[in-house]
């Protein structure tokens, strides 16, 4: 660790300590100045430095954020909704141009009950419309796509995405990619049978078959050289991938946050960004 990284650590431990809940009651007079100065003091670290162009994100603990406060768990879901309109914005404002959001996975609209994820399915039309009403997709410039196992999602939902992509077309400023029932082992389940598909038919070779054929066939495709994220960020404490874009992170940077989703703040994706910043990106070699 350099004598910088040091200093970050324990400022970041101080603030930390500052800002919970119990110093909060003794500091309320001074918490919000100390949030907004800490915050600057990380946005004029992360300016001076590269900006990651594709983030993923995985919006995870809706669920144990809504039960800590004895709220039903629809509610995480609806404050996570909430943060994640909040996140899009400070990130298309810092200069992202692809930003990736697992909305929902494929296992959780397979097992997930009937009443949770017609919950789920409401919150991303109601992201789609907004997206829409909002002037969002015009303000940035916002090329929006949906990827994952369409067959699972409500057959409104999938109307509206059709037209919120049909609408979005026009741009390539910048790209939001939706995951919605996505499973990176079915993603490349499928890739492989359309390669096999193609092969029978004689449109490839078996000997053409590489990374870069593999990667003409994954869902992330449109993006072009931005379809591997620079910097994946889960929040909830959990330290795991949970079955997302098992086949584009092989050499992302990643970012575990001990926040639930809906308390995701400035701090925390400026401290992943920071992090980020900090790394040499190798790339396997």
């Amino acid at each position: 660790m350099t004598f910088k990284q040091l200093v970050n650590s324990v400022v970041d431990k101080i603030i930390d300590f500052s800002l919970n809940y119990r110093m909060q009651k003794l500091l309320q007079p001074f918490t919000e100045f100390l949030y907004n100065l800490y915050e600057r003091y990380l946005y004029r670290q992360i300016i001076k430095g590269p900006i990651p162009q594709h983030i993923a994100i995985i919006p995870d603990g809706n669920r144990r954020w809504a039960r800590k406060r004895g709220l039903d768990p629809k509610e995480g879901h609806r404050h996570g909704y909430e943060k994640l309109k909040e996140v899009l914005s400070v990130l298309y404002d810092l200069g992202v141009k692809v930003v990736t959001i697992y909305a929902m996975s494929h296992e959780n609209c397979l097992f997930r009950s009937e009443e949770e994820k017609e919950n789920l399915f409401n919150l991303v039309r109601k992201g789609l419309e907004e997206l829409m009403s909002e002037g969002i997709i015009d303000r940035y410039k916002v090329r929006v796509r949906i990827i994952g196992k369409l067959e699972l999602v409500r057959k409104d939902v999938i109307e509206l995405a059709k037209k919120v992509e049909q609408l979005s077309a026009k741009y390539s400023n910048k790209v939001l990619n939706i995951a919605l029932c996505y499973g990176g082992r079915q993603e490349i389940v499928e890739a492989i049978k359309s390669i096999v598909r193609d092969a029978l038919q004689g449109k490839i070779k078996v000997e053409d078959i590489s990374e870069e054929l593999v990667s003409k066939y994954v869902s992330t495709s449109h993006l072009g050289e931005l379809a591997e994220p620079d910097l994946v960020i889960r929040t909830s404490g959990e330290m795991r991938i949970s079955n997302f874009l098992l086949w584009q992170i092989a050499y992302s940077e990643l970012f575990f946050c001990d926040v639930y989703w809906p308390d995701f703040r400035k701090i925390d994706l400026y401290r992943a960004i920071r992090s980020y910043q900090s790394r040499e990106r190798r790339f396997g070699r």
